[in-house]
């Protein structure tokens, strides 16, 4: 389960049409029924057993043992026994047995080698964290004898969880959380370099949530079956709570967000992630945290969204259609939620599409699996002592449900990787020879594999290769390396451990400075600056001469076209304190059109001391005040406000006093979008916009079109506070990151015109219908006890009421979308047509459609 930090207990979201009271909405006596679950087309759902709290407490885990019986965990309590019932059967209570294992709290479960894994996460007490073994000891058939295979210090939902029977069978693989204490472990697949990387001074969340948690993070580990042996293979998650395989050996994740972070640059949405041998996906706390694109960790298969990630299982097996027996399930907590993924090979990772197949009001989806015996998919609902249920999903449409036949997908780049990986246990010294040409290879994946094999071995067996290497793509990346295997970050710093080679550093900020720019990839530059940042960090300020050689030639660079670019540019001109940035930071600022990216450049500006002058003072700390009419989660406020407070600290006397007006100026409180849009301040109504007005200009009009002015009137009427695009914006709208493969010209158009006309399933509001007759319309965020939470603006997360149950008349979902009408109003038809080319291009300013 995710933390009590998204929301106290249901996220709930009423959509498919159910019209139901209050009482029906709110029974804790029985599971949801099946008539308020939505299926995909061709499914069926059966509730099988609402569980008794009182006596067996909320499921969240399942496997089935040798003989097919199925094994549950009660998240408080301990383990239950029974066989899946026939189709189209209730469960039969009297066939729910106890274990009598003396053991509780298991948050994994797994059958494998004769005997019930479980991995024990106890909120009771923590002593009792870790994996555990248990097995019959007498032959009666009955689990009984308890064996703690290791201790592992956990705190809350953050902790120990899955357990994952390793493809060949010989090993197993523990998923852990970032509130599980990192381990010793006798191999590390993951070199042990970590680091925190922070090249200006971290900013720890806002509400002290994690702040003390260094990496690793979140950690998948590789087992024997015996407990003894242990393998750090991979890290960087922040709560992941199951794992799978697929046909092919290859692990996935789904990787929790951190909700409280939302409309920030550091958020990052619930993840899928391909889980390979040494990886890293560089979950940091507060606003440490790696985006995707950065090159010192590794990006998600897919984004996935808002929500508490749960069970993950493939549809091996399955009685379904052959595209669900081959797709990964993952199940979402908070939104009640089933989606499959269609997984395609992509070099030596995979890509994947998403799929609803259910969704239900209240329904927290714990896990899943899919019995051999039936075909079909058994899942529970349960966690944090909510009513639990079993349901079984079968398919009863008219495709065929023939079994595929296994066929696992021969891949040279995913050999190639494989090879590359076994030097991450085994550092042979022809590892270096293997590795360094694919240092160049244009597979992020293979480029991890090869440099992570050099970070295993030695440095004297490749660092003058690094240094003196004259491949530029090549030589970039084995810096990366150099950097980071040649030094340790001070905040993993050991009382016994070596100073960091100074010299070392300085040759490897010289090597860096010698690349042409103008002869790298975009990609390959952003590691160039990654690894200048990386180098600062681990091994110290750079000697004057050289600090002042690379603010030149990244002040030269400054600012760039991408997002990406600038981030690292900025905070890297910022701590070198070069004079011009404060000026090229805050024209970006003016132009930026989405608060993530106006907020990163103001995070780093706020260590900066030199270039200043009173009037860009001034903008800067006229900044926060327009700030403070921005909206994001939880922690929003508090990190505007470290923001301010550090920007504050560089200030002289004399600067403080000139800037007083300003300083002490309070700001005009505005609705979300009159705060999205003050870049259209002063204008009138321009027409109010028909689709007969502008559909045929859609349609044959999009060449030629301006991408800044489209960027910028996505930001201006408000699209990004509450749409996901790309790396920014809001979510409590569909994301639009993948819009140009769903919508014509004219269908988007139609959507922003007429948003009632079709609203997307997952965001359909919510009324709300009071004793007194009034109504309150918005997405219920909390279903707990007496009262329900309502979200009333999607703009602002923050934007609630709460309704007590005993005033509440009814329940339906809207037919009006939150989505406000006219939003096209204040822009001409060009603008409109712009904004409509950089929606379908996702972004892309190289797309045909801007060409001129």
């Amino acid at each position: 389960m995710k933390t009590l930090c998204r929301w106290a207990i249901f996220f709930v979201v009423i959509s498919g049409g159910w019209v139901f009271s209050v009482e029906e909405a709110l029974d804790g006596n029985t599971a949801t029924p099946p008539s308020r679950i939505k299926v995909a087309k061709g499914f069926k759902v059966e509730l099988l057993y609402s569980v008794p709290s009182a006596e067996q407490g909320s499921w969240i885990n399942l496997c089935v043992d040798d003989k097919g019986r199925i094994i549950t965990s009660d998240q408080f309590g301990g383990l239950y026994r029974f066989a899946a019932p026939p189709l189209g059967q209730a469960l039969d209570p009297s066939t729910v047995v106890k274990i009598p294992a003396p053991i509780k709290a298991g948050d994994g479960l797994l059958w494998a080698f004769g005997a019930l894994y479980v991995g024990v996460n106890d909120y009771e007490n923590a002593n009792n964290s870790g994996l555990y073994r248990v097995w019959d000891s007498d032959g009666d058939d009955q689990l009984d004898k308890v064996e703690k295979l290791r201790d592992i210090t956990a705190r809350g939902d953050h902790g120990v969880h899955a357990v994952v029977l390793a493809p060949d069978g010989k090993s197993i693989f523990l998923v852990c959380g970032n509130g599980a204490k990192a381990l010793a472990t006798d191999t590390a697949s993951v070199p042990r370099i970590f680091g925190e990387d922070h090249l200006l001074p971290r900013m720890p969340d806002g509400r002290g949530f994690m702040r003390e948690v260094l990496a690793p993070g979140g950690s998948i580990y590789r087992v024997s079956p015996d407990g003894k042996q242990w393998d750090l293979y991979a890290a960087g998650f922040r709560n992941i709570f199951d794992a799978a395989f697929n046909r092919d050996g290859e692990l996935f994740t789904w990787d929790a967000d951190m909700e409280w972070d939302f409309n920030t640059p550091w958020y990052r949405p619930t993840r899928v992630c391909h889980v390979v041998s040494g990886a890293e996906f560089g979950w940091r706390n507060g606003a440490g945290k790696r985006p995707e694109w950065y090159s010192d960790n590794l990006p998600p298969v897919i984004n996935v969204g808002p929500g508490s990630p749960t069970g993950v299982t493939f549809g091996y097996g399955a009685k379904f259609p052959a595209k669900y027996q081959e797709a990964m399930f993952i199940l979402d907590w908070s939104w009640g939620k089933l989606y499959a993924l269609a997984m395609q090979p992509r070099g030596s990772s995979y890509s994947a599409v998403k799929e609803e197949i259910l969704s239900g009001t209240p329904l927290p989806m714990s896990d899943a699996v899919i019995h051999a015996r039936d075909g079909a998919m058994y899942f529970t609902t349960g966690g944090r002592k909510v009513q639990s249920g079993l349901y079984r999903l079968t398919y009863v449409g008219s495709e065929s449900t023939e079994p595929v036949v296994a066929k696992v997908v021969q891949s040279e780049a995913r050999s190639l990787r494989h090879r590359l990986e076994a030097f991450h246990l085994d550092a042979r010294p022809e590892g270096v020879g293997e590795a360094w040409p694919e240092l160049a290879n244009k597979d992020r994946f293979i480029r991890w594999a090869a440099r992570t094999a050099l970070e295993h071995q030695s440095l004297g067996r490749w660092a003058e290769k690094a240094i003196g290497e004259k491949n530029p793509s090549i030589q970039v990346e084995a810096l990366l390396g150099l950097a980071r295997a040649g030094g340790i970050d001070p905040q993993h710093r050991q009382e016994n451990d070596p100073p960091n080679d100074k010299m070392l550093g300085e040759r490897i900020l010289k090597a860096l400075s010698q690349l042409e720019w103008t002869k790298l990839t975009e990609e390959e530059r952003i590691t160039l600056v990654r690894t200048m940042e990386i180098v600062c960090v681990r091994f110290g300020a750079p000697e004057p001469a050289m600090a002042a050689k690379l603010a030149k030639e990244l002040d030269g660079q400054f600012p760039a076209s991408s997002r990406e670019m600038n981030w690292l540019l900025c905070e890297t001109l910022v701590y070198l304190q070069s004079p011009s940035v404060a000026t090229k930071a805050m024209a970006l600022i003016d132009r930026a059109p989405t608060q993530e990216e106006q907020v990163e450049y103001a995070r780093s500006l706020r260590m900066l001391k030199v270039g200043w002058t009173m009037e860009l003072r001034t903008r800067y700390f006229e900044w926060f005040i327009r700030a403070a009419n921005f909206r994001g989660g939880a922690s929003f406020a508090k990190s505007i406000e470290l923001i301010r407070n550090g920007a504050l600290a560089t200030l002289t006397a004399e600067e403080k006093n000139g800037l007083a007006a300003v300083l002490v100026r309070k700001p005009e409180v505005k609705t979300a979008l009159q705060a999205a849009a003050s870049v259209l301040a002063g204008r009138t109504e321009v027409k109010a916009w028909t689709m007969e007005e502008l559909s045929g200009a859609a349609s044959a009009g999009m060449k030629g079109r301006n991408f800044e002015t489209g960027r910028k009137m996505f930001g201006a009427v408000g699209c990004f506070s509450c749409h996901r695009f790309g790396n920014e914006g809001g979510m409590t709208g569909p994301d639009l990151t993948g819009a140009g493969g769903r919508y014509s010209p004219h269908d988007l158009l139609d959507s922003i015109i007429n948003p009632s006309k079709e609203i997307n399933e997952q965001f359909v509001p919510t009324v709300v219908t009071k004793m007194d007759g009034s109504v309150v319309i918005g997405t219920i965020v909390n279903l707990y006890k007496q009262n329900i939470t309502i979200n009333t603006d999607p703009a602002d997360p923050g934007q609630i009421e709460e309704i007590s149950r005993a005033n509440i008349q009814g329940i339906e979902p809207s037919k009006v979308s939150l989505m406000p009408p006219g939003l096209l109003s204040l822009l001409t038809k060009e603008e409109i047509l712009d904004l409509l080319a950089y929606v379908l291009s996702g972004g892309d300013e190289k797309s045909l459609m801007f060409k001129k």
